[in-house]
Protein backbone atom coordinates (compact mmCIF):
# COMPACT_ATOMS: atom_id res chain seq x y z
CA UNK A 1 0.00 0.00 0.00
CA UNK A 2 1.08 3.04 -1.04
CA UNK A 3 2.75 5.36 2.10
CA UNK A 4 0.04 8.02 1.33
CA UNK A 5 -2.93 5.82 1.15
CA UNK A 6 -1.74 4.11 4.58
CA UNK A 7 -1.01 7.30 6.47
CA UNK A 8 -5.05 8.01 5.17
CA UNK A 9 -6.65 4.77 6.30
CA UNK A 10 -4.66 5.48 9.74
CA UNK A 11 -5.94 8.73 9.93
CA UNK A 12 -9.46 7.50 9.15
CA UNK A 13 -9.01 4.52 11.13
CA UNK A 14 -8.40 6.47 14.41
CA UNK A 15 -11.70 9.01 13.26
CA UNK A 16 -13.79 5.71 13.27
CA UNK A 17 -12.35 4.45 16.73
CA UNK A 18 -12.75 7.89 18.62
CA UNK A 19 -16.44 7.95 17.34
CA UNK A 20 -18.92 7.43 19.46
CA UNK A 21 -21.06 5.91 16.82
CA UNK A 22 -18.58 3.24 16.02
CA UNK A 23 -19.40 -0.50 17.01
CA UNK A 24 -17.60 -2.69 19.29
CA UNK A 25 -17.27 -4.98 16.60
CA UNK A 26 -15.52 -1.72 14.05
CA UNK A 27 -13.73 -0.69 17.08
CA UNK A 28 -11.98 -4.36 17.47
CA UNK A 29 -11.62 -4.69 13.62
CA UNK A 30 -9.72 -1.02 13.36
CA UNK A 31 -7.46 -2.13 16.30
CA UNK A 32 -6.52 -5.12 14.62
CA UNK A 33 -5.72 -3.73 11.60
CA UNK A 34 -3.70 -1.01 12.90
CA UNK A 35 -1.66 -3.46 15.15
CA UNK A 36 -1.09 -5.50 12.10
CA UNK A 37 0.55 -2.53 9.73
CA UNK A 38 3.90 -3.14 8.78
CA UNK A 39 3.73 -6.55 9.56
CA UNK A 40 3.59 -9.98 7.82
CA UNK A 41 -0.20 -10.00 8.72
CA UNK A 42 -1.22 -6.91 7.30
CA UNK A 43 -2.19 -8.15 4.11
CA UNK A 44 -4.50 -10.62 5.89
CA UNK A 45 -5.83 -8.05 8.43
CA UNK A 46 -6.37 -5.38 5.70
CA UNK A 47 -8.86 -8.08 4.21
CA UNK A 48 -11.11 -8.78 7.83
CA UNK A 49 -10.83 -4.80 8.28
CA UNK A 50 -12.59 -4.21 4.67
CA UNK A 51 -15.62 -7.13 5.12
CA UNK A 52 -16.04 -5.46 8.74
CA UNK A 53 -16.46 -2.16 7.26
CA UNK A 54 -18.71 -3.35 4.73
CA UNK A 55 -20.87 -5.19 6.77
CA UNK A 56 -20.84 -1.90 9.22
CA UNK A 57 -21.84 1.35 7.24
CA UNK A 58 -25.38 2.16 7.39
CA UNK A 59 -26.87 2.64 3.97
CA UNK A 60 -29.43 5.35 4.03
CA UNK A 61 -32.88 3.33 3.71
CA UNK A 62 -31.56 0.90 6.36
CA UNK A 63 -31.27 3.92 8.29
CA UNK A 64 -34.55 5.58 7.58
CA UNK A 65 -36.65 2.57 8.02
CA UNK A 66 -34.72 2.01 11.52
CA UNK A 67 -35.71 5.58 12.93
CA UNK A 68 -39.16 5.24 11.47
CA UNK A 69 -39.49 1.94 13.16
CA UNK A 70 -40.90 1.52 17.14
CA UNK A 71 -36.73 0.41 17.73
CA UNK A 72 -35.50 3.47 16.49
CA UNK A 73 -38.03 5.54 18.49
CA UNK A 74 -36.36 3.25 21.20
CA UNK A 75 -32.95 3.72 20.72
CA UNK A 76 -33.06 7.26 19.84
CA UNK A 77 -36.21 8.64 21.72
CA UNK A 78 -39.21 9.45 19.54
CA UNK A 79 -38.31 13.03 18.76
CA UNK A 80 -34.48 12.26 17.88
CA UNK A 81 -35.91 9.56 15.84
CA UNK A 82 -38.05 11.76 13.02
CA UNK A 83 -35.05 13.96 12.97
CA UNK A 84 -33.35 11.19 12.03
CA UNK A 85 -35.03 10.15 9.52
CA UNK A 86 -35.59 13.58 7.98
CA UNK A 87 -32.22 14.24 8.27
CA UNK A 88 -31.70 10.78 6.18
CA UNK A 89 -33.84 11.42 3.87
CA UNK A 90 -32.53 15.27 3.30
CA UNK A 91 -29.16 13.87 2.65
CA UNK A 92 -30.29 11.00 -0.09
CA UNK A 93 -32.22 13.35 -1.88
CA UNK A 94 -29.15 15.10 -2.01
CA UNK A 95 -27.21 12.01 -3.48
CA UNK A 96 -25.48 10.66 -0.28
CA UNK A 97 -25.98 6.40 -0.13
CA UNK A 98 -24.41 6.51 3.73
CA UNK A 99 -25.06 7.63 7.10
CA UNK A 100 -23.33 10.34 7.50
CA UNK A 101 -22.55 10.17 11.63
CA UNK A 102 -19.12 10.30 12.51
CA UNK A 103 -18.30 6.24 12.14
CA UNK A 104 -20.44 5.95 8.44
CA UNK A 105 -18.27 9.05 7.15
CA UNK A 106 -15.10 7.43 8.17
CA UNK A 107 -15.71 4.16 6.93
CA UNK A 108 -16.88 5.65 3.66
CA UNK A 109 -13.70 7.17 3.53
CA UNK A 110 -11.68 4.26 4.16
CA UNK A 111 -14.05 1.84 1.94
CA UNK A 112 -13.51 4.59 -0.82
CA UNK A 113 -9.48 3.68 -0.79
CA UNK A 114 -10.32 -0.24 -0.97
CA UNK A 115 -8.76 -1.01 -4.02
CA UNK A 116 -5.39 0.66 -2.70
CA UNK A 117 -5.54 -0.75 0.00
CA UNK A 118 -5.39 -4.73 -1.02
Amino acid sequence: MKKEVLDYVVEKTNDLINAASCSKEAKDAANAWLAAVGTDKEAEATKAYIAELEEDIMPLDNLIAFAESDMGAQVFGAEKAKGVAAHGKEIKAAGAKYCDCPACAAVEAILAKKDEMI
